[in-house]
Formats: C-alpha cells, sequence, structure tokens
C-alpha cells in the first residue's frame, strides 16, 4: 500500500519536528519514500543532481531544514550555494562545512565539519534565494585561503567581483575591496590570500579566462585586456577572452561546446576569419593546451606578440 500524503506545505525538504507539528505519524516519517540525510530531516525522494556542486547544495539544503540557530555554511559549502567555480578535488568530499562564532561550540555530527570564527571581520547573511546562513561572498572566499591554493582562489575571487558585461550578467556578489577588508586579521592560509589579491580581476568571464590570464603572467608575458571589444569603423567586431590591442593579438579559449554545436563552431570560423581580416592574430586555447601544454600557449602567445 502507497504512504499516506504528506502535507504539501512541509515542501520536498523538512524537519520532523515541522512534519509533527503538521500531524504527520512517526511511522509516515519511517517510510521507505523519505531519506533521512540527516538527524531530524527528511527529504521527499527525488532525482540525484549532476553535479557534484549541485549535489553538495541538495545536502547543504536538507542540513538546513534542521540547523540549530547560530550555525551558518561557510568555506566550500558556502562558496557552492553562491554559485562559484570550484575545481572538482574540493567537491569530492561530501562533508558540510558549518561555522559558528565563538565562544559556541565547533558544530559536530556525521557528514559536518564544524569551524569556529574568532575573526572581528567575519560576516553572516541570508542567502537572498536560498534562504539559509551562510558566510557572505567575501568572507567564504576567505575561509577557502585554507584548502584552495592561489590560482584557484584568484579564480573564485574573479568570480565574485565579476562586473557585468553582458546582457543579463547579474551585479557583482562583493568588490575586491570587500575582499581585502574580510582577508584581514590573523587566520590560516592568510598569505595565500595576500598572493592572490592583488591577481584579482573585475572583467573575468570565466574560470578557464583567468587561468589562462595566470598562465600568460607565470610565463613572463605582459597582462592582457580583459573581454576587449574589437570595433572597426565604428561597428563592434568581437568581444575576445584576452587581447594585446597594441598588437592586436587576441587569446580565446575555446570551451567543448565550441566543437559539440555546430552553429557554435560555424559563428566561430566566420568570426575568427572577421578578425583576421581586420589585422589581428588570434590564438586559440583548448582546455589540453592550457592544463597539459601552458608553456606552449605562453610560447604561441610571445611568438605572435614578437611578430607584431
Amino acid at each position: 500500500m502507497d504512504p499516506r500524503p504528506l502535507p504539501p506545505a512541509l515542501g520536498p525538504v523538512f524537519s520532523v519536528k515541522a512534519a509533527t507539528d503538521a500531524g504527520v505519524s512517526p511511522r509516515r516519517l519511517r517510510a521507505r519514500d523519505l531519506d533521512r540525510p540527516f538527524r531530524g530531516v527528511r527529504v521527499r525522494s527525488a532525482p540525484v543532481a549532476e553535479s557534484a556542486a549541485d549535489r553538495h547544495a541538495q545536502r547543504a539544503l536538507a542540513y538546513a531544514a534542521a540547523m540549530p540557530d547560530g550555525q551558518f555554511f561557510s568555506h566550500v559549502t558556502a562558496a557552492v550555494l553562491w554559485g562559484l567555480p570550484l575545481p572538482g578535488p574540493a567537491l569530492r568530499s561530501p562533508g558540510l562545512d558549518v561555522g559558528v562564532l565563538a565562544p559556541q561550540r565547533t558544530p559536530r555530527g556525521a557528514g559536518v565539519r564544524g569551524h569556529r570564527f574568532v575573526q572581528a571581520s567575519t560576516r553572516v547573511c541570508i542567502h537572498p534565494t536560498r534562504g539559509v546562513p551562510l558566510l557572505t561572498p567575501a568572507c567564504a572566499w576567505a575561509s577557502l585561503g585554507t584548502v584552495l591554493d592561489v590560482p584557484v582562489l584568484v579564480a573564485v575571487a574573479d568570480a565574485i567581483v565579476r562586473v557585468p558585461m553582458f546582457r543579463g550578467d547579474p551585479p557583482p556578489l562583493a568588490t575586491i575591496g570587500d575582499l581585502s577588508a574580510a582577508s584581514t586579521g590573523r587566520r590560516v592560509g592568510v598569505a595565500r590570500l595576500r598572493a592572490a589579491l592583488p591577481l584579482v580581476r573585475e572583467r573575468s568571464a570565466s574560470r578557464t579566462e583567468t587561468w589562462c590570464r595566470l598562465v600568460l603572467i607565470d610565463g613572463g608575458l605582459p597582462e592582457p585586456e580583459l573581454n576587449w571589444n574589437i570595433v572597426v569603423n565604428g561597428r563592434l567586431l568581437a568581444c575576445v577572452d584576452l587581447a594585446y590591442p597594441r598588437e592586436r593579438v587576441a587569446v580565446e579559449y575555446d570551451g567543448e561546446h565550441h566543437l559539440v554545436d555546430a552553429r557554435q563552431w560555424s559563428r566561430d570560423i566566420d568570426r575568427h576569419e572577421a578578425l583576421a581580416a581586420a589585422g589581428w592574430v588570434v590564438i586559440r586555447v583548448t582546455k589540453q593546451h592550457l592544463f597539459a601544454d601552458a608553456a606552449g600557449v605562453v610560447a604561441r602567445v610571445r611568438h605572435a606578440l614578437a611578430r607584431r
């Protein structure tokens, strides 16, 4: 026999207390159609999220249904909830990062990595759409200094401070000044934060663009302009990922969608031919180039600059 329907007002994730207050019996709360990810929480069975970040966010929202007062999400969990770009290794652990402000006790429990914050600069807010307590974007970035290396910290910070560049872009989550204020004081990972902060830029549109820029800088090349508009005879010809305008050299990162989308591939061909006709040299970079042959990317760009 199918389990008795639950009150619709409970939603897909709810606490045992909320269900009990709504008249749901203990037997119904033990039914097989309900998952029990954390003590005092029930989740109606739902399709498993495809990405590691989405699965992490699902677990966080489940925990939040019965989160004790004074607790908030931090570190990796806060970054995921803010939609910040994190590498796969940072998401491998299923544990959630949950923090409190001193002198409260560090959270403990199955599936929880507890943290206690003592910095005066720590700021907590309620997520505007998810409705859960978590570190502000700037403070979430500062907390990641303990788990991420400098290039990844730069990519995450770039995503936080990114200014609107294209139609429909949201406003930045924070400013570079906010990041600086959040990373002050004595804390674990502060050296990484201080190394990353001067490299943060407001016009990087993706994590791979950030990494490509850092590869070029580490290779001794001048820092390129980001998302540079190329205008010819008063007409916008293209907005290229990275550019050296004086030499008319552009660096474009081609993600995998450029290869599998026939329409995108045709647009790319037309675009690059138009840039060549305008006197620009376009260096095209793929994931394989960037992560398996970074020195080769630097050499190609250096050669193009030298020829110009």
